[in-house]
């Protein structure tokens, strides 16, 4: 059944990484709480607040399974690995058996350190495609008949699919990037990693995960050859850039979730507004329907006003909507907590204010929160839980006044301990319950 009907629609808004901890240069507030955000403010001051852990306390959750989490699914039930759903998300072909991994260009220095994981942030989208060209026509990998694919997505972002068709293949393996550990088969932000190379290894003794793990190391060990001595490296060194001379390889996964779709689930349509690989992978998953949408420019702003037009448009057709906004997560992995700080407010004001002008909130359900916290003293993801408000329609507001971590702390939900709590809450603020 569909519940048209009742006229009323969601939108969630999740804020990548805006979740963070008292900064003591601002104050010994978080980058939210020392940020200008009037709009935000009043939808918790109308509203109903709380904390949450998104995917669970002492958990410094990845961005997918903290997402997947939020949308109502246990990450430790539904298997997806981090690989799959970038490969999904990215369009690239694959099926059951085939081991998918997400990957980071990076700087390897002496002695298996690494430099920067992300190098420097300066990796351009056309650099990386050349580099990645390099790799799929250069690479061989064997004995075992293995054919691959290495794909750039984003500046440093990338992911690697293998096949085969005589050998399987298992994702029961260890990352190469020191920076994420898997817990229970999902990723884990390391808070206290030695940022060296790591040597892939089997996490059971299958001849799948050994020879899984030995052609990771293959790939590892022979990209890594073609890329120190690329001509796009000889001119970053020249111009005193970082070399993108490695590939971390993390969250491998060897089988395609499934996933109860969301419309099935709760009678409602649903449609999303997200920009990355990895959220595109989950959208289609769960049942979503996608928005194309360009990647993040160096304008928040700007990308914050698109996606608010966008979002206009496609408002008459579906019931839910789901806008993932990129921003403060970048900032809170360099330590710089005033430019966090300055896009958070940012995204109050040219989305979250833009929205507000241009809906009457009587009629709509909606939530504003973040998948993660990442924290700005850590550089990394961590284990802090995060704030969430539901306001609109005739929700009836609670004592908070401002939205942060803070003041929602006091907020009538209280903190929940797990992500999966927040969906049919607001489901049931939809049904008008």
């Amino acid at each position: 059944m569909f519940w048209r009907d009742l006229c009323l629609k969601l939108i969630y808004v999740v804020i990548d990484g805006m979740g963070d901890s008292p900064i003591e240069e601002l104050g010994n507030r978080t980058p939210l709480e020392a940020a200008d955000t009037p709009n935000m403010d009043f939808l918790a001051e109308t509203g109903k607040t709380g904390l949450m852990y998104t995917v669970g306390k002492g958990i410094a959750p990845e961005s997918d399974v903290a997402v997947i989490s939020i949308l109502g699914y246990d990450p430790f039930k539904y298997d997806a690995s981090r690989g799959i759903l970038e490969a999904i998300g990215t369009d690239l072909p694959i099926k059951h058996g085939d081991l998918a991994l997400r990957c980071n260009f990076a700087t390897l220095g002496s002695g298996n350190k690494i430099v920067d994981r992300r190098v420097g942030r300066s990796l351009t989208t056309g650099e990386a495609t050349e580099l990645a060209e390099a790799i799929n026509e250069q690479i061989q990998l064997g004995p075992y008949s293995v054919s691959f694919q290495f794909k750039n997505t984003l500046s440093h972002r990338g992911v690697l699919v293998m096949r085969s068709e005589k050998k399987g293949f298992s994702g029961n393996i260890t990352n190469t990037d020191p920076a994420y550990t898997r817990v229970k088969g999902i990723g884990v932000a390391e808070t206290e990693a030695e940022m060296v190379l790591k040597r892939c290894k089997p996490l059971d003794k299958t001849e799948e995960a050994k020879i899984s793990a030995d052609l990771v190391n293959e790939f590892t060990e022979k990209s890594f050859a073609i890329l120190d001595d690329h001509e796009i490296n000889k001119k970053r060194s020249k111009e005193g850039k970082l070399k993108a001379n490695v590939i971390l390889l993390r969250d491998a996964g060897d089988h395609l979730p499934r996933f109860p779709h969301l419309t099935q689930q709760y009678g409602f349509s649903f449609v999303c507004l997200v920009d990355m690989p990895v959220e595109r992978g989950i959208a289609k998953l769960v049942g979503m329907r996608t928005v194309e949408l360009p990647p993040p420019s160096k304008s928040l702003e700007k990308d914050c006003k698109l996606r608010m037009e966008k979002l206009l448009e496609i408002l008459p057709l579906y019931d839910c909507f789901y806008i993932h906004i990129k921003g403060p997560d970048e900032p809170g992995h360099d330590g710089n907590f005033n430019r966090k700080t300055l896009l958070i407010a940012t995204i109050d004001k040219y989305f979250i204010g833009n929205m507000l002008q241009r809906i009457d909130i009587e009629d709509y359900i909606i939530c504003v929160t973040a998948d993660h916290s990442t924290s700005c003293k850590l550089k990394a993801h961590s284990d802090d839980s995060v704030p969430f408000l539901i306001s609109g329609n005739e929700i009836r507001a609670d004592k908070v006044q401002k939205f942060s971590e803070k003041e929602c702390k006091n907020g009538e939900f209280g903190v929940l301990s797990h992500g999966t709590e927040l969906m049919p809450k607001l489901i049931m603020f939809l049904k008008g319950k």
